[in-house]
């Protein structure tokens, strides 16, 4: 086991692509770190750096305080878990279990104890003798993970392992990985587009956009204490709702003023911004999480917004109702732009812009179209410089 670590690595492919800009990550010993990020975003790329899958254009990338950058993906002693599997179909699972180790020409006595043992930690004994295509599809990852674990490398590194699973399996696989990790307590760097796998795996996630690092910490800091509009937007399902906003200040009080409606932050709420920071007319954008909406005749102490309601999505005990409230919401574009037609552009502007996450009985008696009002717990919103996309924190 050891840390891996990334000094100020940049990546740039054939063509003057750039990929990752100026990488500077921390995976220490043992920890189970997420790389998370929409595709393209450079967190894959990241990774097959430090498999040797991928050169490092400059900076360098360690693992266990070893300059990694000119050795090859053997010298590296790291085990890697692909999107696909990459079993042997002509070999049964115990053989491709086993496939690291006749590479390194391990003894057989030792490839049996090994293959025995992460068969029993994965549950593959019954199937040992069998080939792949006799396998679901969580089997053939369990036998990838399988693969991996048997040469007890230095880091795991896993690349969307979960993706060609269907959901249910998903949520299985999410609790039999993390379970198996901390077992092992092997370093671990995975890659997901998911924020819901990132936020419920890792011990630490990092989020990447546009090949840079935009913050990295623990699942519940990021959710509470975003760094920038794009991690606000990105980590939470439903994702925050993002409004554009302008502060409206007077004898000490501060309102958010939303167009034409004013939320008034109580003296509690005032406490979590910088005082100066929240000076008349300032432009902001507003966040808001699903959890911090209510229907205002449930919570009459709490301030209140007019919206009219669009969908809800029922979930049992829960449902989520999205509401439309006159602003314009981050992301969605109200006029058409160049090439993009006229008819797109309205519906972008006319669409919901408010989640909010509601107990079934509250959503039960809403209609669609209706106008009603909303509740805002204004000790928890967020608000973003409207220019550089900073919290007033």
């Amino acid at each position: 086991m050891a840390e891996v670590t990334f000094d100020e690595v940049d990546k740039v492919f054939d063509g003057g692509v750039q990929a990752v800009y100026d990488l500077s990550l921390e995976v220490r010993d043992g920890e189970f770190l997420v790389l998370v990020g929409p595709s393209g975003c450079g967190k894959t790329t990241a990774l097959r750096m430090v498999a040797g899958l991928e050169e490092i254009t400059d900076g360098t990338v360690a693992i266990g305080g070893r300059i990694v950058n000119d050795l090859s993906p053997k010298e590296r002693d790291v085990a890697m878990v692909f999107q696909n599997y990459a079993l042997y179909p002509h070999m049964s699972v115990a053989e491709n279990i086993a496939f690291g180790l006749l590479l390194r020409k391990a003894t057989k006595d030792v490839i049996e104890e090994r293959v025995r043992w992460a068969a029993n930690m994965l549950d593959l004994t019954p199937y040992l003798n069998r080939r792949p295509k006799e396998l679901s599809g969580g089997q053939r990852q369990r036998v990838a993970m399988g693969r991996a674990i048997v040469r007890q490398p230095q880091a795991f590194l896993m690349d969307e392992p979960l993706s060609n699973l269907d959901a249910k399996l998903r949520v299985q696989m999410r609790a039999d990985i993390a379970k198996l990790q901390r077992d092992l307590a092997t370093t671990t760097l995975y890659v997901t587009h998911d924020q819901v796998e990132a936020m419920t795996m890792g011990d630490r996630v990092a989020v990447m956009s546009g090949g840079v690092l935009q913050q990295v910490d623990t699942p519940q800091r990021l959710f509470d204490e975003p760094a920038n509009l794009f991690v606000a937007g990105f980590v939470g399902t439903p994702p925050m709702s993002l409004l554009e906003a302008r502060l409206a200040s007077t004898n000490g009080s501060v309102a958010v003023a939303l167009g034409g409606q004013h939320i008034e932050l109580s003296a509690e709420a005032r406490a979590r911004f910088d005082a100066a920071r929240l000076e008349d007319g300032r432009p902001v954008v507003l966040g808001i999480r699903a959890d911090d909406l209510h229907r205002g005749d449930k919570r009459a102490d709490l301030p209140a917004i007019e919206a009219g309601l669009e969908l809800i999505e029922a979930l049992g005990s829960q449902s989520i109702a999205y509401f439309k409230v006159d602003a314009r919401a981050i992301g969605i574009e109200n006029e058409a732009e160049d090439g993009e037609d006229e008819g797109e552009a309205h519906a972008a502007a006319t669409r919901a812009n408010l989640a909010a996450s509601l107990p079934a009985e509250d959503a039960a008696g809403l209609r669609l179209g209706d106008r009603v009002p909303v509740a805002v717990d204004t000790k928890r919103i967020h608000l973003f410089d409207a220019e550089t996309g900073e919290p007033l924190r």
